[in-house]
């Protein structure tokens, strides 16, 4: 395996404009900041609802806790598009990964497409 290959991937990725989008608004986000904060509690409510659903669950709570979380950072212009800028550059690494995974003959079909 050429590991160099996987490092000028790297740098490529470091060079895209949905890396240098994401790492500006990122920028944005003042540590221990309110922003940062709410950012997490949402990511955490994420995780717990995608957890409860796979569970075949449903917490009314969580999801409605999730909603206005969404809705608060909304209105936070940073946190918006560090959410977005962040969506994007997911988006772009998981093509990559399909692409990798496609390559190396995994079956991914239980991730969907």
């Amino acid at each position: 395996m050429n590991y160099d290959t996987a490092h000028r991937l790297a740098g490529e990725i470091k060079a895209s404009a949905e890396y240098k989008r994401y790492a500006a608004a990122k920028e944005r986000i003042a540590p221990g900041s309110t922003t940062e904060a709410l950012i997490a509690e949402y990511r955490r409510l994420q995780l717990k609802a995608q957890a409860d659903m796979v569970a075949g669950e449903q917490d009314g709570e969580t999801l409605d806790k999730l909603r206005r979380f969404g809705e608060l950072l909304q209105m936070d212009r940073d946190a918006s598009e560090y959410l977005i800028a962040e969506l994007s550059l997911s988006r772009t690494l998981g093509d990559i990964y399909r692409i990798l995974a496609e390559a190396a003959g995994l079956d991914l079909g239980v991730l969907g497409e």
